[in-house]
């Protein structure tokens, strides 16, 4: 160790110093989408080697982790970390392992917060892809070379890793180089892949929602006179199923840009049970419709049926008049003056047709006018209109349930399979 100096990287005629990495997943504690990262906490063990550092011997000889302040070690740092702390229960927990020829084993235990950019469109029906990348801080690509010791095996514990939400799918590792304005500098990543549990969410949020639009469907078996009953019904699943809503958006980003599936399915939901509710109000609206429109046509009808008895009481009037005239003795009107027979005859010259009598304008029935316009105007609509409102609530029996169902194969077979 004499002359040794531990700010100075070993120095090789062949080129940089080369550290070979791996690590050990000892536990992912929590993934985040709120603030998108995760807790890990890992086992880092690197190598390299140092020819100042040589000794003779066949064994190796492990020294206390404190002694590391007086090596030179790589300046390695994880890339995206939020915090990240070492584990000094009881002592500091390093492992510091010198070979005969001069190769030196460094190991860390550290607990690290790492970002991870996740795409939620999918979610909760999402894979998300996270890395862990290692990168030399001051010496660059002429200086450190970074190489996974064992390629994909580099990296263990991820098969008897158990998480909450998720199953890790696949995992694997990649050399890199990062490119800043000082330099190129070695990066290592490593690749893992998150599949998230849907179970738990089918369980807390898809079946209630779901089960909330079949209750919502209860209304159309209720008479359309229960409006208490039907708005009960209809106002109780609109509120629960917005408060479901509310409670499924708590564990995610408040300012979060994507639409998400499960956005998607309680929006298709929430329409439904508001359509189940927008479709009491349309058949209670029509049942009054078609009520008032029978009355009035009813009252028409009478209408119609007093001026016909009118007319027949004025036809058996007039021919009783003339019955009685025909029994009644001619009677000789006197002569009339010739004056008059000049002024009536058609053959005189100096004489002037009489002029017709004018009958005086009979008063005109607005009502009745208003009402035979409104009559037509109900004719014309009645094409587009049910003529027996119940029929609303037997037609929606079938189209609700299936169109729910046809809404619910498109959307698990596009976010599933697409």
């Amino acid at each position: 160790m004499k002359g040794y100096n531990k700010y100075l990287r070993p120095f090789f005629d062949d080129g940089p110093v080369t550290v070979g990495m791996s690590l050990d997943i000892a536990s992912i504690d929590t993934i985040s989408e709120i603030n998108m990262d995760y807790t890990a906490t890992i086992f880092l063990r690197q190598r390299w080697t140092d020819e100042r550092l040589v000794f003779e011997g066949n064994k190796s000889l492990s020294l206390d982790g404190r002694l590391v302040e007086l090596l030179w070690v790589p300046d390695t740092f994880i890339v995206d970390s939020k915090k990240s702390f070492l584990h000094d229960i009881t002592v500091e927990n390093r492992l510091i392992r010198i070979f005969p020829n001069g190769t030196v084993l460094y190991a860390l235990r550290i607990t690290t917060t790492v970002a991870c950019n996740m795409d939620l469109t999918k979610y909760p029906m999402d894979k998300q892809t996270c890395t862990l990348q290692l990168e030399s801080w001051g010496y660059n690509i002429n200086d450190v070379m970074f190489y996974w010791t064992r390629g994909n095996e580099s990296v263990s514990g991820l098969d008897t890793l158990q998480l909450a939400q998720y199953t890790v799918e696949d995992h694997y590792t990649s050399v890199s180089e990062a490119v800043y304005e000082t330099g190129h500098y070695p990066r290592l990543v490593f690749h893992f892949e998150l599949k998230r549990s849907i179970l738990y969410f089918i369980l807390e949020t898809y079946v209630p929602s779901s089960l909330l639009v079949v209750l919502s469907w209860v209304s159309f078996w209720i008479s359309l006179s229960s409006v208490p009953a039907r708005i009960c019904i209809g106002v109780t699943t609109v509120l629960t199923m917005t408060t479901l809503m509310m409670g499924a958006r708590t564990s995610l980003p408040n300012a979060n840009c994507f639409i998400k599936a499960i956005d998607v399915y309680l929006g298709i939901c929430f329409s439904f049970i508001f359509g189940a509710l927008i479709e009491y109000a349309v058949a209670h609206f029509c049942t009054l419709t078609h009520a008032d429109a029978h009355m009035l046509m009813y009252g028409h009808h009478m209408h119609d049926m007093d001026d016909e008895m009118n007319g027949i009481v004025t036809t058996i009037s007039a021919h009783s008049s003339r019955a009685k005239r025909r029994k009644e003795p001619a009677v000789t009107s006197p002569p009339a003056p010739a004056s008059a027979e000049l002024s009536v005859s058609p053959s005189s010259p100096s004489g002037s047709e009489p002029k017709p009598e004018v009958s005086p304008p009979e008063p005109t029935n607005w009502c009745l006018t208003a009402l035979a316009t409104l009559r037509k105007i109900l004719r014309f609509i009645s094409c587009c209109h049910i003529e027996n409102p119940h029929h609303i609530d037997n037609y929606s029996r079938v189209t609700f349930p299936l169109s729910f169902v046809i809404v619910n194969l498109l959307y698990w077979t596009y976010y599933l399979y697409f």
